[in-house]
């Protein structure tokens, strides 16, 4: 067993018929997971650090993968263990084999038990059953979706970081260190003046090129998109953080304006940690809407829903 698996104690018993549902949310940031019973009640949640299916790539990120989901799979034991597992995790493009194997052999389950999708499957399902309307989720990316009435998933952007992902925590994290740099090219110094340079230097620990190119190109794209709290914290103080704000609102109506383009007018719900960072956001992305537009904002416990169904052996499938 590997060193960093859970200690093979033996979980909580329960009763006959009160099987387990084990949800699981995976993003840049953070990872959120909960224990469904069978009647779709929580009995339990928590979270650890942020991963990303695009982490396999590396050997040191199928580490850092793994035992990220060793620390998951030693709390999800102290509860209970599961029966079936839903996983919905960033970066995720269907090759799930690896993660599949390490959540069995860490929970203690037959590899047919895990589900894996991607984390905007399960978020859909959060806010709409399929065909009723379109999700727009920002978070350290962004990405619209809707799943049809025949549970095809159709996507509008959510092409990742370096192409895009606008409004999302990454973007505003990248559009004030570009424009802090930009500025420093022009007026070196400039930044003392400004309330989100000082604000975003001190969280990336330096107002110094090497550290800024360190933060931005050395960190797993979670870490990066944090950087995106110091911009909304200096916005009601610095013109520029604001303007950065308003600017993914904008981004986030582009995407469900694609949608609707494409599919035809329904209610749109924004979701996702970045979209809460400050009012800017949903009030440029409401402004920018086509006239009667349907939004909701809401917080969304996408590791509610995958919980849930993963309790519910009825539950529809995902294309």
């Amino acid at each position: 067993m590997d060193a960093l698996a859970p200690a093979p104690a033996p979980a909580p018993d329960r009763a006959p018929g009160l099987e387990l549902g084990l949800g699981i949310d995976a993003g840049g940031t953070q990872t959120r997971w909960a224990l469904a019973d069978a009647c779709g009640a929580i009995v339990a949640e928590g979270h650890v650090a942020g991963l990303s299916a695009l982490q396999l790539a590396s050997a040191a990120g199928r580490q850092a993968v793994r035992a990220n989901f060793a620390r998951l799979a030693l709390d999800v034991l102290r509860h209970g263990r599961p029966a079936r597992v839903r996983a919905g995790l960033t970066g995720f493009g269907g090759d799930g084999a690896q993660l599949q194997a390490d959540l069995s052999e860490l929970l203690g389950l037959a590899a047919g038990a895990i589900t894996l999708c991607s984390d905007i499957e399960i978020a859909y399902l959060d806010s709409f059953a399929p065909g009723q309307g379109y999700l727009i989720l920002a978070g350290t990316g962004s990405i619209g979706a809707w799943i049809d009435a025949q549970h095809q998933f159709h996507r509008a952007g959510g092409r990742g970081v370096v192409l895009d992902d606008g409004g999302g925590g990454f973007w505003i994290a990248r559009e004030a260190l570009r424009r802090i740099w930009r500025l420093e090219d022009e007026v070196p110094g400039a930044w003392q003046q400004s309330p989100m340079a000082r604000a975003v230097f001190d969280h990336v620990g330096g107002s110094d090129w090497s550290t800024s190119r360190q933060f931005i190109y050395g960190q797993e794209r979670g870490e990066v998109g944090k950087l995106a709290l110091a911009v909304a914290a200096s916005a009601d103080l610095d013109p520029a953080a604001a303007a950065i704000l308003l600017g993914a609102g904008h981004e986030l109506a582009r995407l469900a304006t694609a949608l609707t383009t494409r599919f035809g007018p329904r209610p749109v719900v924004l979701a996702g940690r970045a979209s809460t960072l400050h009012p800017i956001i949903i009030e440029a992305m409401r402004a920018a809407l086509a006239p009667g537009t349907e939004l909701t904002h809401a917080v969304g416990h996408a590791h509610h829903a995958a919980a849930r169904i993963a309790a519910n052996v009825a539950a529809p499938a995902l294309s």
